[in-house]
């Protein structure tokens, strides 16, 4: 297994090309569907949003992530640890490929939605491109409150690959993404091809001393992430220049799997787990 690392100054749902004015004037028109669909209309697509995304996602202008949205799926994945499905967000890919499948990983408290300026370049070049949201994030269906641990991320990204992929795969794992990838990749080696870590977050020894909170102040703390003053401080310290209107809409993509009832609960449940510590791994992937 051959893991490599990019130290980029762009963020993963950045293209550069775009510079700073990525987005276009034009508001495309969708609606929400318990089954989407993608129409063209022009040059521009006419988005149907899958129901089960918040409704704010009809807020969104930035006309990549509208387009991405509108591909995401909850596909039935069957875990170890509970009795029914977890139905899994994810975006599938549009082909078959004979290359290797590429599966893109989020960064921390994310969604697929990261990979809207990513994917469609990876499609575009011939390549069967997966986008997954970790238990937890994003936008799978979690009402039975799983858990939402190292083990139970583990066991579910294992379940989804042999579900659906079922071959070597190419990993691409940003930020925290990067430990879920490493984390994966030791214990089920058969699964993986390649590891891509782009501005890895491995170095770090799990939650620390949050894993000791008391409950009450876990969630006190999880509420303010949710916050939209931290969000846009957040964005606007990733993404420089951003013009204003640009800043409040990346930052609503940033939020929007925040707004679902589990999320809360998923998250203080991952962060008093102890979460991810692989520093132990990194030699066994090099």
């Amino acid at each position: 297994m051959l893991a490599t690392t990019i130290s980029s100054a762009f963020p993963v749902n950045v293209a550069p090309h775009f510079g700073n004015e990525p987005l276009s004037s034009t508001t495309l028109h969708c609606r929400r569907t318990k089954n989407p669909m993608r129409l063209t209309r022009g040059v521009f697509p006419v988005c149907e949003f899958p129901s089960f995304l918040p409704e704010q996602v009809e807020n969104i202008k930035d006309p990549f992530a509208r387009k991405l949205a509108s591909r995401i799926e909850r596909l039935p994945v069957q875990v170890s640890f509970l009795d029914s499905c977890i139905m899994t967000s994810c975006v599938k890919p549009e082909g078959d490929s004979k290359k290797s499948p590429v599966l893109l990983l989020h960064g921390f408290d994310s969604s697929c939605l990261e990979w809207r300026y990513t994917l469609p370049l990876l499609e575009q070049a011939g390549l069967e491109t997966w986008a997954i949201d970790i238990l937890g994030w994003g936008f799978s269906d979690l009402k039975c409150l799983p858990p939402c641990d190292v083990a139970s991320k583990r066991d579910h990204l294992h379940k989804f690959w042999s579900s659906y992929i079922n071959r070597p795969m190419t990993i691409v794992g940003p930020s925290l993404g990067a430990a879920v990838a490493i984390d994966f990749a030791v214990r089920y080696p058969e699964a993986v091809d390649k590891l891509i870590l782009v501005d890895a977050s491995v170095y770090a020894e799990g939650t620390g001393d949050l894993a000791k909170l008391p409950k009450t102040l876990a969630y006190a703390g999880v509420s303010l992430l949710k916050s939209l003053p931290l969000r846009l401080y957040a964005t606007s310290k990733a993404f420089n220049g951003l013009p204003l209107n640009t800043l409040f809409d990346w930052t609503n993509i940033g939020r929007l799997h925040c707004l679902l009832p589990w999320w809360e609960e998923a998250t203080v449940d991952f962060m008093i787990s102890g979460g991810y510590n692989v520093v132990a791994h990194i030699g066994h992937v090099w």
